[in-house]
């Protein structure tokens, strides 16, 4: 059965941190497999989990998300950003449940987004992700999706 996809509700805040939280767990420890060596990852992110929570309960208040759901239960979400200056739009942030990640959701959510994007009749998607290892299924989602990718370099330094 496909999960469907609808608009936020503030009621699934908490479902949607949750989720999120377990499903970058991975991508943070890969993030520090990366980073911790230097003394870069505890600069960063001294309390990821705090961080994000905040990140998602932002961007859940600020419209342009939605969930997908499955038997009355949120398995992921999408928040879209709309750039009509730069006529682009953006799929700022997306997260599937742990427990629903290799079914698809990840996929429909990113056609979903990408369909918000088309609708507002904005030319242009990008969205952004990271290189190291624990982002490896997002990237082969958006290379699926049809994104290319612009490798960028960003490096850190501890002073």
């Amino acid at each position: 059965m496909s999960p469907a996809i609808r608009p936020l509700d503030p009621r699934d805040h908490d479902a949607v941190v949750d989720l999120s939280l377990r499903a970058w767990e991975p991508v943070f420890a890969s993030l520090a497999n990366v980073l911790r060596p230097s003394g870069i990852f505890e600069l960063m992110h001294p309390d990821w989990r705090a961080d994000q929570r905040a990140a998602v309960l932002s961007v859940c208040e600020g419209g342009n998300v939605w969930v997908a759901e499955l038997d009355d239960r949120v398995i992921g979400f999408v928040a879209v950003r709309l750039h009509p200056e730069d006529e682009m739009g953006e799929v700022y942030m997306i997260a599937v449940d742990p427990d629903h990640q290799r079914t698809g959701v990840g996929s429909r959510l990113t056609s979903f987004a990408l369909d918000r994007i088309k609708d507002a009749g904005l030319p242009l998607a990008m969205v952004e992700t990271g290189g190291d290892p624990g982002h490896a299924p997002a990237r082969r989602t958006y290379e699926r999706a049809g994104f290319v990718e612009l490798p960028i370099s960003r490096f850190f330094k501890r002073l």
